[in-house]
């Protein structure tokens, strides 16, 4: 069910440019009667259609508010751009092709410097992207240059000079509260608001949590599993980092149906915690984890398993690891999008599932 939402919305604009583009012919009474029900079908779509149109303008003009200031938007935008992780995806599922978008900088990208499923979306789409390469710094000019009428950017780290400065080109929709902290569903709803889509962007998002359930039920073990999404480094194993649910990675093991150990929340120490530091001196606090996730490979594993600070966490023991290698599609899938998500859930849930197995 790869990217489905995105196939049926394109698929459904194919068939309305279809149905328009007819032809009439013959001058027998039967041909003219069908000619004058075809003209009176295409009259009640244009009206509806018109209706329609009216309906989604009619949120214009609107100002929205978010964690760097507010925005006003007099009229439907034409011109999108969408930068940061996961903007792009949000038009995109939604039938809009962006102006310019973002180099994803993180995974295993293509010669665009795409995702699999943004890139996909394109593909379908029959659109060659207009990328920025800003990993080291937004393209102002090349954002300019296409003129946008807004600048997409609800799951982002932009700084207040950083907006500004974006802001003397188009209206930028940023965070809602905190850098980076924007879940997948926030980011969703709060671009397509901007698009006067929000209500096809809710519908999208109760779409997509609908597809998770869905894949859930085949897999009744991991219901309750106690989660750890973590950071460590194979080099340096004295100092490890959990992240909070105020960080979308983690936030969507909720979503999963995962629970946060209740060692790691005795750990957060601030509602705006994105991580916590822990001394590895400290490790055996996790030992009421089930399964950790982390960046690395086996041998991450190996040397954790050697290392008495953690040697004796159950997890650590029987193996129980999702390992994310940073040029595998599923480390990037884990900060999800709702393209993403489509894309990448099987593959994400067989993982946790193999590492559930290992628990003893």
């Amino acid at each position: 069910m790869k990217n489905k939402f995105l196939s049926t919305i394109l698929a459904a604009s194919i068939c309305v440019l279809a149905t328009a583009c007819g032809s009439a012919s013959g001058n027998t009474t039967t041909d003219v009667t069908v000619n004058e029900e075809t003209a009176e079908t295409a009259e009640a779509a244009n009206v509806e259609e018109a209706d329609a149109a009216e309906l989604t303008d009619s949120s214009f003009p609107m100002t929205i508010q978010h964690g760097l200031g507010e925005i006003t938007l007099e009229e439907k935008p034409e011109n999108v751009v969408a930068i940061a992780w996961g903007n792009p995806d949000v038009p995109l599922a939604l039938g809009v092709i962006p102006a310019g978008i973002s180099e994803a900088n993180f995974g295993p990208r293509d010669e665009n410097g795409l995702l699999a499923w943004t890139a996909k979306a394109f593909a379908d789409a029959g659109v060659t992207p207009n990328v920025f390469d800003d990993t080291d710094g937004w393209d102002y000019e090349a954002i300019s240059d296409c003129a946008p009428d807004v600048i997409l950017a609800a799951y982002s780290g932009l700084s207040q000079e950083e907006y500004d400065r974006l802001s003397e080109i188009a209206p930028v929709v940023a965070y809602p509260e905190i850098a980076w902290t924007t879940t997948w569903q926030e980011e969703t709803i709060n671009d397509a608001k901007a698009l006067g889509l929000e209500n096809e962007g809710k519908e999208l998002v109760e779409e997509t949590e609908k597809l998770i359930a869905d894949k859930l039920s085949q897999y009744p073990d991991l219901a309750g599993k106690r989660v750890a999404f973590a950071w460590l480094s194979e080099d340096d194993l004295g100092t490890f980092y959990i992240y909070t649910n105020n960080d979308p990675r983690a936030a969507f093991l909720s979503d999963l149906g995962f629970v946060m150990p209740d060692s790691v929340k005795s750990l957060i120490t601030s509602d705006q915690d994105f991580s916590i530091t822990v001394s590895a001196e400290n490790a055996d606090l996790l030992n009421d984890v089930d399964i950790i996730i982390t960046y690395g490979t086996e041998s991450l594993v190996e040397a954790m398993q050697a290392d008495g600070r953690f040697a004796n966490i159950p997890a650590v023991k029987d193996g129980a690891f999702v390992l994310l290698d940073s040029n595998d599609v599923l480390a990037a899938a884990s900060t999800p999008t709702v393209l993403s998500i489509p894309y990448a859930i099987d593959d994400y849930l067989k993982a946790l599932n193999d590492a559930a197995q290992k628990i003893q």
